[in-house]
């Protein structure tokens, strides 16, 4: 039963894989004082991005939502959106109190100003805002896998982003720091941990670097899979690939975002690389892991993208084959570069390319996937659904599978492959190899 004279906080998270990884680290920090639940919360933290306008309005929609179910309580933005109003590139009327990132490592003082009364837009605490706190997350009672933030901040200030304006310069935690977290979550039950950061390309620590992070990391012997969230080219060295070819618990899947196969929106975009040098590390890492799979990022309709720079994302797209691709609409954000561009794409031409995108790459996903039907393969079991279970293979490919034995969220079991799907595998449980 809950102690109502506890203030009850909500958390609502928005974004990338580093705000869900903030959104733990948060509720770690609140749970001593605090009571964190959806039931009548009090205070509603809402961790917002503000990387697209779509984000943005979800942020905005959740929050006008929220005060409808529970007018009495104090709603309060905290993170990116919040430094993007701080900064004045966008306006967020919609909550109570406003905290940047900053903030996020001194939650119940934000909780306790929203909670007695205080408004406002927050300035960023006095002194060191970001210490060595971790999330203790919850277990495979509850969840998989693990993010563990290792980076946090952007250099590379690509025309259409705000990461480097709301996230700061790049930091990267010490390795040290790392193992002590990773040990913690896999005392905890995780089988896997994914390493995140808002950029891994840019992730060097005074004592080490991704390379010597993940094998040391591959030699915990609770560890049985360790995966790279989203990394830049740049960030795939030759010694990172020997460490992938030294470890099998180490899994093959690269998220390389490409964002535009045309080197003319590269060059506008400012990514720092052209189609060909993007392709000759999707060759090496082949080279390295013959079996690798890929995923990326796209951003359809950017400023000057004509039919032929469109087809030549398809192109791309075509050679490399993707098992998961994210498209995302260009949305113009005030105070980045690319906003001030000429030949803005309209609206209704970016919704057709998407649609045309997504069509295009899941025609060359159904080969891929046909490839693995009659396989066996071990698959990290997510989550229970009605009509069954789901997760994922080594190499990040998703499974939906059935079984009648009785199996737990967080075990790897040898599904043998029958069909599949749109864009995922169908299995059952393969009974002659026993779960792990």
């Amino acid at each position: 039963m809950s102690d109502p004279s506890r203030i009850r906080v909500a958390i609502h998270t928005f974004g990338c894989r580093v705000n869900q990884y903030d959104s733990d680290l948060m509720r770690t920090l609140l749970e001593p004082a605090f009571e964190v639940t959806d039931i009548d919360p009090d205070v509603i933290l809402l961790n917002a991005c503000t990387v697209t306008g779509l984000a943005e309005r979800k942020a905005r929609q959740t929050a006008r939502r929220l005060r409808r179910l529970h007018p009495s309580a104090r709603i309060v933005t905290i993170g990116c959106l919040s430094d993007a109003v701080r900064q004045g590139t966008t306006r967020f009327e919609d909550a109570d109190v406003l905290a940047g990132n900053a903030w996020k490592h001194h939650v119940h003082h934000v909780v306790e100003l929203a909670s007695s009364g205080g408004c406002g837009l927050l300035d960023d605490p006095v002194g060191d805002v970001e210490g060595d706190a971790s999330p203790i997350s919850r277990g495979p009672s509850d969840r998989s896998r693990a993010f563990l933030k290792i980076q946090d901040g952007c250099g590379r200030a690509c025309t259409y982003c705000r990461a480097t304006q709301v996230r700061g310069h790049p930091r990267s935690r010490h390795l040290t720091h790392v193992l002590t977290e990773a040990d913690r979550l896999l005392e905890s039950g995780f089988p896997e941990l994914v390493l995140t950061g808002i950029d891994l390309a840019q992730y060097a620590p005074s004592d080490g670097t991704l390379a010597d992070l993940v094998d040391r990391l591959c030699r915990q012997p609770c560890l049985q899979r360790l995966r790279l969230a989203s990394i830049n080219p740049s960030g795939l060295t030759p010694q990172l690939l020997k460490a992938f070819a030294r470890h099998a618990k180490l899994s093959p899947h690269f998220h390389i975002p490409l964002q535009s196969g045309d080197d003319g929106i590269l060059a506008a975009m400012a990514r720092g690389y052209d189609a060909a040098t993007y392709l000759a590390v999707i060759d090496r890492i082949r080279r390295v892991l013959p079996h690798a799979t890929f995923g990326t990022d796209i951003i359809v309709g950017f400023p000057g993208e004509d039919g032929f720079a469109f087809a030549q994302t398809c192109r791309a797209i075509d050679s490399v084959g993707y098992v998961n691709l994210h498209v995302f609409r260009y949305s113009p954000r005030r105070g980045t570069r690319a906003a001030e561009l000429p030949d803005q794409v309209p609206a209704e031409v970016k919704k057709r390319r998407s649609s045309l995108l997504l069509s295009h790459w899941e025609s060359g996903l159904g080969a891929l996937l046909d490839n693995r039907i009659g396989t066996t393969q071990d698959v990290l079991v997510e989550e229970r659904r009605d009509d069954g279970w789901r997760g994922y293979t080594h190499d990040y490919l998703h499974v939906t599978f059935s079984t009648h034995r009785t199996i737990r969220i967080g075990s790897i079991l040898p599904i043998r492959i029958v069909g599949r799907t749109k864009a995922a595998l169908e299995g059952v449980d393969d009974h002659r190899t026993e779960t792990r």
